[in-house]
């Protein structure tokens, strides 16, 4: 054998028969190796040949039972038979160590002195690997440990040395492969619905759940569908789940038990992504938020460029000048502007591809730009919606006019204009060089503005001395494919699927398609087979308001659970005076205001320039006022959280 701590012998893991002697009179053995090395498939040919238990203290990769925890099971009949599991919610053993190792202690009660096999996580490298091998070996206690390695020197050698253990060394196969991130996605992903395969849907009260672990904000309902749980009574897993989704303050996660009175429910960072594979979740705020010159002058501060889900933005004067923000809706060619204040401007390629203009008022500094605007719709482009307060279309009109549109023909812009006075929405239609039509008026349910397949923008009216509107950009569930189930299906991807989204968007899933192969089936069931709907990510823009209690309370409700929010914060706290004579925001107003709406992301601008150019006051008062919220700063990268 090997002296403690030693190393003298070889063997191969192609022949785990000759291995047998060596495991005489030892109780625990543990595996260890890099991810590819053949691990798994060594500890559990031993625990086949020796008839013991085998042990799965790796979350991401088991060879066994149910991803996202730890567990013990024995071989009977050709198969292998989970006894006990605890959860760890996640599959990154090198971050979630210490969950790892408390889960992994919870299990071993119930194994009392039992021999075993332990295959441990393939964490070789790094503090976190040393750091889970020192917990595995003071937890378990092994008194063998075979390392699989094709080096002559040992992973962690130092760590086995340190802790007087007998090491064998084990030379892996050459069959023996990383088998890379999709397959190993692809082999826990079929473990997880084995083990979901009975499961049913409940409905949760949010207000009755106690949330344990690492779960993101319930305000982030995006961040929870498809996010892997665990019930948990008195410390002990009872059994683990998958939440549908999260909205109105409820719940719903698939789970093969029912939910009790005293269940804690754990969370973190495992998640089923849109096409189907159980994952690593990225965080809820994880789009990047860069900075670029701006074309308005360093006066502005820098341009700011980011995403929120399937929205790229742009705010294009910064957070000093004039409110311009451009909204483009990515793989769709389409593109919205929120205000039109002067400064910068848009290519002539994205100024075409507007479809929508979002007015919250027509002060100088949001309607200045309108003209650079006009410019740009000359030309042979369809109409262009406008949408604000009351009075709106004749300040447009009062702009056209004071353009000689002689040269123009039939080349002249268009639009129509949609004033909403928080009841109605009153429709007008103006061609440059012409009159003022109106359209006449139509309800607006909700302070809904606009309605398509793919989202809403909804307003609220506002006081800033003047009627003032603030937006909510509300996408519908986001549509995802399952690509896996498709294979299974035996279906081939194509332009069949777009239709198969419209008609799920829509609500029409009584309709029947006809499939690449000829054949038809039900939207209905198509839906439940391939498709993953999740929530979309929700934004706000609101500028210029008095900060009133009514106007608190209104931006607050079209704020709730926001994933961004694009706020004033015209001045700092201490000009509180100022801000209320000139109907505006102060930080603490703006902080406040977005800490109670739950957002997840706060992006303060339209600072006044009487503070230029240090936008870092702003900011840090902000902080104090918004807690549990997100706030934008230049020196700290938006994906960090």
């Amino acid at each position: 054998m090997a002296d403690q701590g030693g190393c003298v012998e070889r063997f191969s893991a192609a022949s785990p028969e000759r291995l047998l002697d060596v495991l005489r009179g030892h109780r625990r053995i543990l595996v260890f190796g890099a991810a590819g090395s053949g691990k798994s498939t060594l500890a559990c040919s031993l625990c086949e040949l020796a008839g013991l238990p085998a042990v799965s203290a790796d979350p991401g990769s088991p060879a066994f039972g149910v991803p996202g925890g730890v567990g013990w099971a024995v071989r009977r009949q050709g198969r292998w038979q989970v006894q006990d599991m605890e959860a760890v919610c996640s599959l990154d053993a090198g971050r979630f160590r210490l969950a790892v190792l408390l889960a992994l202690r919870r299990l071993l009660e119930g194994l009392e002195e039992k021999a075993f096999v332990l295959d441990a996580p393939g964490l070789v490298r790094g503090m976190a690997a040393e750091e889970m091998l020192l917990g595995l070996i003071e937890l378990c206690r092994p008194d063998l440990a075979l390392v699989l390695s094709r080096e002559q020197a040992l992973p962690l050698q130092q760590v086995f040395h340190a802790c007087g253990l007998s090491v064998v060394h084990v030379q892996p196969s050459e069959q023996a492969r990383h088998p890379g991130r999709a397959f190993r996605a692809r082999w826990r992903t079929a473990l997880w619905d084995a083990y979901l395969r009975h499961a049913r849907e409940q409905s949760l009260e949010i207000r009755d759940l106690h949330l344990i672990g690492a779960p993101p904000p319930l305000a982030a309902a995006p961040a929870w569908a498809g996010r892997q749980v665990a019930l948990i009574r008195d410390g002990r897993t009872r059994c683990l789940g998958e939440v549908v989704g999260v909205s109105d303050g409820s719940m719903i996660v698939r789970l093969p038990a029912s939910v009790g009175r005293d269940d804690a429910l754990l969370v973190r960072d495992a998640q089923r992504t849109p096409q189907g594979l159980l994952r690593t979740a990225v965080p809820f705020v994880q789009e990047v938020i860069t900075q670029a010159a701006g074309d308005a002058g360093a006066s502005t501060g820098p341009r700011l460029c980011g995403r929120v889900g399937a929205v790229g933005f742009e705010l294009l004067n910064g957070v000093f000048g004039d409110p311009l923000l451009h909204a483009r809706l990515l793989h769709a060619g389409r593109s919205l502007l929120f205000d039109l204040g002067m400064g910068g401007r848009l290519s002539a390629r994205r100024a075409h591809q507007v479809n929508d203009v979002f007015i919250t008022h027509a002060h100088i500094d949001h309607l200045g730009g309108f003209l650079w605007f006009l410019r740009s719709r000359i030309g042979a482009f369809p109409s262009c919606r406008i949408h604000g307060p009351p009075g709106l279309a004749g300040r447009i009109q009062a702009l056209i006019d004071g353009i000689l549109w002689d040269r123009v023909g039939d080349r002249a812009p268009s639009f129509e204009v949609h004033e909403w006075d928080g009841h109605t929405i009153r429709r007008f239609r103006l061609v440059a060089g012409g009159e003022l039509q109106d359209s006449g008026c139509v309800p607006a349910t909700d302070g809904v503005l606009l309605a398509s397949d793919a989202f809403r923008v909804r307003a609220c009216l506002l006081d800033h001395h003047t009627p003032v509107l603030a937006y909510a950009f509300e996408p519908h569930g986001e549509i995802h494919v399952r690509k896996e189930r498709l294979a299974h299906l035996g279906l081939m991807p194509g332009p069949w699927l777009n239709e198969l989204k419209r008609h799920v968007h829509a609500g029409r899933t009584s309709e029947r398609m006809r499939l690449p192969d000829g054949s038809e089936r039900c939207v209905d069931e198509l839906a439940e087979q391939l498709v993953l709907i999740r929530p979309g990510k929700k934004w706000v823009y609101a500028t210029d308001l008095l900060d009133s209690d009514q106007n608190r309370r209104r931006l607050i409700r079209l704020a709730r659970l926001a994933h961004t929010m694009f706020c004033e914060a015209r001045f700092l706290a201490r000009d509180a005076e100022q801000a209320r004579a000139t109907g505006h925001l102060t930080t603490k107003g703006c902080g406040e205001i977005a800490a109670q709406a739950q957002v997840a992301r706060l992006v303060p601008f339209h600072f006044s320039q009487r503070y230029a150019p240090d936008a870092g006051r702003f900011l840090d008062e902000i902080e104090r006022f918004a807690p549990g919220v997100r706030v934008w700063r230049p020196d700290v990268p938006m994906d960090a959280c």
